[in-house]
């Protein structure tokens, strides 16, 4: 039997699924806008189309982690930061990749920190409350 995760995990679900679904929603429905507020230039209209069909997929991240909150449950917490993590290395790796390559600007070390530090933050969790 695993041991609990601690009180706040909850709050670091809603925290995540938060910042998650809003970043996701602007990605969607103002992509352009939504790049700005993030610090990075938007691309062409041409590629807004892709910006809007890669807010559709943070956003379902994001939703998988306000679902896991809502439902309260230890069972959903521990899905959501065990699966959730795979998606974040892939998109926080690859951001860095694209910055430390010189291909994309410095603002999206945000998305690389944010995604690679919650990685390690549930992983910890994780790690910390599986019984030996």
């Amino acid at each position: 039997m695993n041991r609990p995760l601690p009180p706040w995990s909850r709050w670091l679900a809603l925290g995540a699924g938060a910042m998650d679904a809003a970043t996701g929603a602007g990605l969607l429905l103002l992509p352009g806008w939504t790049l700005e507020r993030m610090g990075i230039t938007p691309p062409g209209a041409e590629a807004l189309g892709f910006v809007r069909f890669v807010g559709v997929f943070v956003g379902a991240v994001g939703l998988s982690y306000l679902i896991a909150w809502r439902r309260g449950q230890e069972r959903a917490l521990r899905a959501v930061f065990d699966f959730t993590r795979v998606f974040r290395l892939g998109a926080g790796t690859f951001t860095g990749v694209m910055v430390f390559g010189a291909d994309w600007p410095p603002a999206w070390l945000a998305v690389t920190f944010a995604d690679l530090g919650l990685v390690v933050v549930q992983s910890v969790l994780l790690a910390r409350s599986r019984d030996e």
